[in-house]
């Protein structure tokens, strides 16, 4: 599990310039392995309403893209009423 930090400095290789929004984003990342996406949007808004989904899903993006992070979308199958398996 990467902190902070470490996600900082990821980004600061990627060129990025460290924002106060992006800093929320990834203090919100490291403390919330596993969360979804909109968990972490939902944290985020709830630590500062001005950072928009719009933002946090883009830093999403680029800490997959740089492969910080790995976004994992799970569906659950479920057995319909009569269906034998």
């Amino acid at each position: 599990m990467m902190n902070n930090e470490q996600i900082v400095e990821a980004l600061k290789e990627s060129g990025m310039r460290i924002t106060r929004q992006r800093m929320i984003v990834a203090d919100v990342i490291a403390e919330n392995d596993g969360a979804s996406c909109k968990d972490i949007c939902c944290i985020v808004r709830g630590k500062d309403p001005s950072v928009g989904v719009a933002t946090v899903y883009r830093m999403i993006n680029v800490l997959e893209d740089i492969g910080v992070i790995e976004r994992i979308d799970m569906i659950k199958h479920t057995r319909r009423n009569g269906d034998e398996g």
